[in-house]
């Protein structure tokens, strides 16, 4: 495993890097955007969920997400302000801006399960992008009786408006068009998950991308990922690395910077926030 002894070093590395590479692949984790602000615990949670908290005991936005309410009614209260909170409103402290700002100009390909949004907000091309997991903007069937999301911000903007009481108006449930059963959140948590046509589309294009820079100097800028679904981003791209003489693996993840003894010769590994570190690039 690696570490990063001298950080002042390794940004300097790293923004040769950045001006040296053939292309840029950024592999986007949950950590990325709790740098940006995007936390799901302590204050942020606090200021916006006390009704839940003191009636339900939730302790954080995430586990909330999966409390047995009792009504749709109350399990679409919740969720229409969770999905309010992190995906329509704006409170990205300059982070993903700033990320932006490093890759604007090379040719740069983003592989995340970051489902907030947060890439297409800051700038970054959607035809570049490849959200794995899913999006907080989109609703599917339940069911699902068919492959294909809806955006949801208008009805999720009318729930939030008109909830009280930790409930919503009936009427405003959303349902599926096609089949009349409950609609549901487009967000990978099992067999039910719709990839629709535009997921499709987006794997094609980062498929695409990998075969066209293939062999090389690829920059593999993974930030924030963590070992819940290694199998999406940091396995991959620590295998691209190994067989890629040319590429190079950059790691920056606070308390979790690290990669394999094989590519070790080709890794920079920093343990710090990201925000801060992409602020020093």
């Amino acid at each position: 495993m690696t570490s990063t002894k001298n950080c002042s070093d390794d940004i300097r590395r790293i923004k040769e890097l950045l001006q040296n590479a053939d292309a840029v692949i950024i592999g986007a984790g949950a950590g990325l955007s709790t740098s940006a602000g995007f936390t799901y615990t302590g204050r942020r949670f606090e200021e916006n969920f006390p009704d839940f908290i003191k009636k339900y005991g939730i302790r954080d936005m995430y586990s909330g997400g999966f409390y047995p309410f009792e009504s749709p009614e109350e399990y679409w209260a919740y969720w229409s302000r969770y999905v309010f909170i992190n995906r329509y409103l704006d409170r990205d402290n300059g982070t993903y801006e700033r990320l932006y700002g490093l890759v604007k100009d090379k040719d740069y390909f983003v592989l995340t399960t970051n489902v907030d949004h947060q890439f297409q907000k800051a700038g970054f091309d959607k035809q570049r992008l490849f959200y794995t997991q899913g999006d907080y903007g989109l609703f599917q069937c339940s069911v699902p009786c068919h492959n294909a999301t809806y955006d949801n911000e208008k009805v999720i903007r009318g729930m939030v408006e008109q909830q009280a009481d930790e409930k919503v108006p009936t009427e405003l449930i959303p349902r599926c068009p096609v089949c009349g059963k409950p609609m549901t959140m487009n967000l990978r948590a099992d067999s039910t998950f719709v990839q629709d046509d535009g997921w499709y589309r987006a794997g094609e294009r980062y498929s695409d991308f990998l075969r066209r820079h293939s062999g090389l100097k690829m920059l593999l800028l993974e930030l924030g990922v963590g070992m819940n679904t290694p199998g999406i981003i940091k396995y991959p791209f620590w295998q691209m690395t190994a067989e890629n003489k040319e590429a190079v693996y950059v790691c920056i993840n606070k308390g979790q910077a690290y990669a394999p003894k094989e590519i070790a010769d080709r890794s920079i590994c920093i343990n710090g926030d990201i925000g801060e570190i992409l602020q020093q690039l």
